[in-house]
């Protein structure tokens, strides 16, 4: 009874009502899908229209995700990553025992990849035991195989090297760039520069263009060899048949070994590459060494940019670094430019030595031609607002002694005062040095009295040439009054001052000449034979 009436129910009370809302329902649907569509289709118009930054939908793809792969691939994508590694020869044995022990099959990428783990840790004894074994299951070892066994033998006698060529000719397997490039590696590490060379020379002659870091290795090894010119030849061949270039620290390397060989052309050539063209930052040291070179052959352009260069890296300027700029302005006859260079010194606080202006000198001593030339530099720069130092008045002073002509060099001494400079110690020292060669006592007096009236301390050269004035002449009893000076002022006298009084005291068969050996020894000095010989003869024939 339930049932029918259920059923009479559904027939007849349910079916037109339950008709009713499923057609409305329909309609509104039907109408919300088509205001959908519509509102859709318009964002798309405008969307393509007016707003370009709307992109699809991305697809990120998932690195993580990996669907199931053989034990063997797995065993090769962890045997690879170990070869990528740096000291990971542990876990590639620990993997290939586990290999083992499930009797997964090894293939020639689990050998090349256990091989590198070997080269790495220089084992060539285990490398070969390897590719035995890779033999032996039948898998013929590969060029990349023979490269990890070159890289095993870096540290090995060359002979392993040579096996392993040969066992790659055997197999048919030909070298290639890098074959070459651990070749010539492993030479460099041996400072065979010529058989690098052969093997460079094969790679040509096969058509290889060389490795970039072998190439490198043969530079620096030229370089540290001192064969600059072959260092830098190597290498602007390389960049002229090469898109690759050089780096910076194998030109810095030519560039000190150019300027340790005083090679001119080499020099420069590697500054210009190094420090303009890389804009390196060299350090005081190589500066210095192309300062040498500089002097030498006389570049005085480079010389100037080199000082400027050691001012921008906060290096102090010293005597020594101007020393080489100011020789080569004199070698290439630019005697203004080197006496600004005095005067430049001074500005900066720096005392110029003797040896400092020697270069001038030595170009003054040509002729006195040379040296009346300077006077009318000399003027033109104290027009030009510069402070005439006192050792350009030495200069002029030495290089008139040097040519005997001691009345030019006491007129020089005398125009001192008009360049509003004070005469120093070197001064005087030259000056006596002419008082000595003239035999002249009387103006080394005079020159000694102006030297104390000027409070100028004298040195150790000083004494030595004011007692040696004294020994020229007939009576030198002075001598030993300075000789005393000198070391009551704490200064010792030198063996050419024991060796002078000894000789005059035998000459003039003064006995004194005895006190003077006596000291002479105590001084740590030794009699020469020929000295010996003079006061022995002497004594024989007194």
């Amino acid at each position: 009874m339930l049932a029918s009436s259920s059923r009479s129910v559904l027939k007849h009370g349910s079916r037109p009502h339950f008709t009713h809302s499923w057609r409305s329902h329909t309609v509104g649907v039907v109408c919300l899908i088509g205001q959908v569509y519509r509102s859709f289709t318009r964002r798309w118009q405008y969307s393509t229209t007016v707003s370009p930054k709307i992109r699809p939908w991305a697809f990120n793809q998932d690195s993580t995700f990996r669907g199931s792969v053989s034990q063997l691939a797995r065993c090769q994508y962890e045997a690879t990553s170990h070869a990528k590694g740096t000291r990971r020869l542990v876990p590639c044995l620990r993997l290939v025992r586990e290999m083992k022990r499930e009797h997964v099959r090894p293939d020639l990428t689990i050998y090349n990849s256990l091989l590198a783990c070997i080269a790495e840790e220089g084992l060539p004894l285990e490398a070969w035991a390897v590719m035995d074994d890779m033999i032996a299951m039948g898998i013929l070892p590969d060029r990349q195989s023979y490269h990890h066994v070159l890289h095993a033998s870096r540290w090995s006698p060359l002979e392993a090297t040579w096996e392993t060529l040969e066992k790659m000719a055997d197999q048919g397997t030909p070298p290639n760039e890098q074959t070459y490039a651990l070749i010539i590696k492993r030479i460099t590490t041996t400072e065979g520069i010529e058989l690098a060379l052969q093997f460079m020379h094969e790679m040509s002659k096969r058509g290889f263009t060389p490795d970039l870091t072998a190439t490198q290795d043969v530079i620096k090894l030229a370089a540290h060899l001192n064969f600059p010119r072959l260092a830098i030849d190597i290498a602007q061949n390389f960049e002229a048949h090469s898109v690759r270039r050089i780096d910076g620290e194998t030109w810095m390397s030519c560039l000190v070994s150019s300027a340790e060989s005083l090679y001119a052309d080499g020099v420069q050539k590697c500054w210009e590459k190094a420090i303009h063209e890389m804009n390196l930052t060299p350090d005081e040291g190589t500066c210095i060494a192309v300062l040498h070179t500089c002097a030498r052959h006389g570049l005085p352009d480079l010389a100037t940019d080199v000082i400027r260069v050691l001012r921008s890296i906060g290096v102090d300027w010293q005597e020594y670094h101007f020393a080489p700029l100011l020789e080569a302005f004199s070698r290439v006859g630019k005697l203004k430019e080197a006496f600004g260079t005095l005067h430049l010194l001074r500005s900066n606080g720096i005392v110029p030595l003797p040896e400092t202006t020697q270069p001038i000198t030595d170009i003054l001593k040509r002729d006195l031609d040379a040296v009346d030339g300077v006077w009318k530099i000399l003027d033109e720069l104290r027009d030009e607002g510069h402070t005439i130092d006192a050792a350009a008045i030495n200069t002029i002073i030495e290089a008139s002694i040097a040519l005997g002509d001691l009345q030019r060099a006491v007129g020089a001494y005398k125009a001192i005062r008009e360049y509003t400079s004070k005469p120093d110690v070197e001064t005087f020292n030259h000056l006596l040095q002419g008082c000595i060669n003239a035999n002249h006592r009387e103006l080394g007096d005079k020159l000694l009295l102006d030297l104390k009236q000027a409070n100028v301390r004298p040195n150790a050269l000083t004494y030595e040439r004011t007692i040696l004035l004294c020994l020229t002449q007939p009576t030198y009893e002075d001598a030993f009054f300075y000789l005393e000076e000198m070391k009551a002022q704490k200064i010792v006298p030198p063996l050419r001052v024991y060796e002078a009084i000894v000789r005059a005291c035998v000459a003039a068969g003064d006995s004194r000449y005895a006190l003077a050996l006596a000291e002479l020894e105590q001084c740590g000095y030794s009699l020469s034979k020929d000295l010996q010989r003079h006061v022995a003869t002497s004594g024989s024939s007194a």
